[in-house]
C-alpha cells in the first residue's frame, strides 16, 4: 500500500476513523497499541487458523502470506498453526517489519511492499491472510483477484473483513444519553466512507465478500465468525488499550458529536475519575471478526 494507504489502514483495523489527517499520524510509534489490540484477539485469531488448517488439510500448506501484517501479531500465531510453513508478514512499514521480525525470534519472514503496485512481488503461497487491509485499496474486486492470481493451485484466500463492532460498556453505564457506542458506530461509518471516496481508483462495490472471491476466479469455502470476548472486569492492558481508542476518537470525532456525547467521551478518558474507563467496574471488550474463504481451483 502507499503511506497513506497503509495509514488509513491501521486508522481503520483499531477503530479511528475519523477527521484528522492520516498523513499527520506517526503510525509507527503505534506499533505497541497495535501489538495490544492483536494480543486481545489471539484467542480468535489462533480459532480461525486450525480452522483454516482444517480446510487447506494438514502439511499442505509450505507458504503463508499475511499482508498488511502490521507488527506481526496474527502472523505470529499464523505460524504457531502453521508450524512447518514458511509464514511472511508483508506490510508497507519498515519500522512495523522489524518490529514484527523482533517479537518473533526470526520465526517470521518480512516482506515490504506497496500495495497494490506490488502485488506481483509477493511471490506463490499456499494460504493468503488479509485482515482488514482489503477496504483500503480503491479497487477492492481487483485486490482480490490480484491476490488469487498469487494462489497456488488449492491455495486458500482468507478475507478477514467487517464482524461486529467494538462493545466495552453497557447500552446504558450512567452517563449522558443510553446509546453512546452505536452513536460513535454512526460517526465512525460516515468516516469510513469518507476514507473510500477520496482513495486513488476508488469503485463502488457491493460489499458481498463471498460473491467477490467468486468473481476474483476462487470458490468460497465457507465463511465463520470468530467471538473475541473478555468480560469485566478487565484487565489493566486491556484498559489501557481502550483508553487509547477512545482518546483516538475524541481527537477525530469530537467535532462531529453533540455536546453530551462529547462531555460522555472525556469523562470516559478522565485518567483518575470513577467514571473513566480505567476504573470502571462494568468495562469489558468484545467483538466479533468474520473471516471469509476461497479455494483456487
Amino acid at each position: 500500500m502507499s503511506s497513506h494507504q497503509h495509514n488509513q489502514q491501521h486508522n481503520h483495523q483499531h477503530h479511528h476513523h475519523g477527521q484528522a489527517p492520516a498523513a499527520d499520524l506517526d503510525w509507527d510509534a503505534l506499533a505497541v497499541h497495535l501489538e495490544q489490540e492483536g494480543e486481545l484477539r489471539a484467542g480468535a485469531i489462533a480459532e480461525a487458523g486450525w480452522w483454516l488448517q482444517d480446510l487447506a488439510g494438514e502439511g499442505s500448506v509450505r507458504r503463508v502470506l499475511d499482508v498488511g501484517s502490521g507488527p506481526g501479531v496474527i502472523a505470529g500465531l499464523l505460524a504457531e498453526v502453521f508450524s512447518t510453513a514458511e509464514v511472511v508478514a508483508v506490510d508497507q512499514s519498515a519500522a512495523l517489519l522489524e518490529r514484527a521480525r523482533t517479537r518473533s525470534c526470526g520465526r517470521l519472514d518480512i516482506q515490504q511492499a506497496d500495495l497494490p503496485a506490488e502485488f506481483d512481488k509477493l511471490g506463490e503461497a499456499d494460504l493468503i491472510w488479509s485482515g482488514n487491509a482489503i477496504h483500503h485499496l480503491g479497487d477492492q474486486q481487483a485486490a482480490l483477484t490480484s491476490l488469487a492470481g498469487v494462489l497456488r493451485p488449492g491455495g486458500l484466500l482468507a478475507v478477514a473483513e467487517r464482524g461486529l463492532p467494538l462493545r466495552y460498556l453497557p447500552r446504558d453505564f450512567g452517563l449522558g444519553r443510553p446509546g453512546f457506542q452505536a452513536r460513535l458506530d454512526a460517526a465512525h461509518e460516515d468516516g469510513f466512507s469518507a476514507m473510500r471516496a477520496e482513495l486513488p481508483d476508488t469503485t463502488e462495490e457491493i460489499e458481498d465478500w463471498p460473491a467477490m472471491l467468486t468473481r476474483a476466479g476462487l470458490t468460497p469455502t465457507g465463511t465463520r465468525t470468530f467471538l473475541v470476548d473478555h468480560p469485566a472486569p478487565l484487565s489493566r492492558p486491556a484498559r489501557e488499550h481502550l483508553h487509547v481508542q477512545l482518546t483516538r476518537l475524541h481527537e477525530q470525532l469530537a467535532e462531529t458529536l453533540d455536546a453530551q456525547d462529547r462531555a460522555t467521551l472525556e469523562a470516559l478518558l478522565a485518567e483518575d475519575a470513577p467514571t473513566g474507563i480505567l476504573n470502571r467496574p462494568d468495562a469489558f471488550y468484545l467483538s466479533a471478526m468474520t473471516v471469509h474463504t476461497a479455494r483456487k481451483g
